[in-house]
């Protein structure tokens, strides 16, 4: 089963010109409780490449969401950037293998 099998939605983001917001949206407590407790913010860090320090991970229960934040490889825009939106992110997360 991979993570997207599991939730609602996975979306990724601009957050500005340096910084990409992956939101995963659960559908379900049990869901959300199983994957605050699963998701491990070190393995998303090594998933996407980024030290662990410069991901910022939110648990949000009232809306049973998870938010990772983390900086692009370029700058948005720049020659270099192969994602402007950065809507391509939350593919990896999507197909992440849970146990």
């Amino acid at each position: 089963m991979t993570l997207g099998d599991l939730v609602l939605k996975v979306r990724s983001k601009n957050a500005g010109p340096f910084w990409v917001t992956i939101d995963i949206f659960c559908d379900k407590p049990d869901v959300f409780d199983r994957l605050t407790a699963q998701l491990q913010t070190d393995d998303v860090a090594r998933l996407y490449g980024v030290s662990p320090d410069g991901l910022k991970r939110f648990d949000i229960p009232d809306l049973r969401v998870i938010k990772f934040s983390l900086p692009r490889p370029v700058v948005q825009g720049s020659v270099h950037d192969r994602d402007m939106h950065g809507a391509q992110y939350a593919a990896l997360l999507e197909e992440l293998a849970l146990d």
